[in-house]
């Protein structure tokens, strides 16, 4: 590994399962779950030339787990600057810079980097929440900005997701399981064919918390495919198996 300066409050957590570091900060959004179970969902694709966009990448972290899943070049967006600021330092720590180019703006502005209808691959973690004007929002604007949709919402992501894909290329999101009607509908409004859709459940017994979703551009409308559930805690609280794999086995 390459080492690199840290900035104050900042430290490296690594992913056992990839040998993955990356470079984190309690100040501002921190990779979780969610960003695991989403590269994990990926189909792998080796191919040299394809191109990947992480939409809302944050610190890079979804990207650098798919590093050994995917061939090719990633761009990463990611409008704040404190966390795209992180992601190159975390890219270099892991000795991938030739493969890597991280984009600090708005996703709406992401043409200007890559052409439309040339990606293969575009995965997102956006926000999850609606920006109601009378929903809690954390006083932390890093927090806030990542949960909620202050700066880019669904449809924005859909659109920009769908307008980078080729023909056929894959899209993929994890969201709210409370979403899922408003999600389908605007994927399908912007030529993006759900195709999987997997429902994650914190432990056995209770409600889904998480969706994942796959998506073919232009793909026929029918032949949706609603996989095997994921839980991801025993009754102890404990990660189960296919947790415990992904985060240190070779899963993804």
């Amino acid at each position: 590994m390459t080492t690199v300066q840290l900035k104050p409050n900042e430290r490296i957590d690594q992913l056992s399962a990839q040998g993955v570091q990356i470079i984190q900060s309690s100040e501002v959004f921190a990779f979780s779950l969610d960003a695991v179970l989403l590269a994990d969902f990926v189909r792998p694709n080796q191919r040299q030339k394809i191109k990947i966009v992480d939409l809302c990448a944050g610190n890079g972290a979804i990207g650098l787990f798919l590093h050994h899943k995917l061939g090719g070049h990633f761009y990463e967006i990611e409008l704040q600057e404190r966390l795209a600021d992180m992601a190159p330092r975390s890219v270099a720590l892991n000795n991938l810079t030739a493969r890597y180019e991280v984009i600090n703006d708005d996703v709406a502005n992401v043409y200007r980097y890559v052409a439309k209808d040339r990606a293969d691959v575009v995965v997102c973690n956006p926000p999850y929440f609606k920006n109601a004007p009378a929903s809690q929002k954390n006083p932390n604007r890093y927090l806030a900005i990542a949960r909620h949709e202050l700066t880019i919402d669904l449809a924005m992501v859909c659109d920009r997701m769908s307008g980078l894909l080729k023909m056929n290329g894959r899209g993929y999101l994890v969201h709210r399981p409370d979403r899922l009607p408003e999600i389908l509908a605007t994927m399908t409004a912007h030529r993006l064919a759900p195709k999987r859709i997997k429902f994650v459940y914190p432990k056995p017994g209770m409600e889904a918390n998480m969706v994942l979703i796959e998506a073919i551009k232009d793909g026929k409308p029918n032949g949706t495919r609603i996989m095997p559930p994921l839980i991801v805690a025993g009754e102890d609280g404990k990660y189960g198996p296919e947790v415990q794999a992904m985060l240190n086995g070779s899963n993804i």
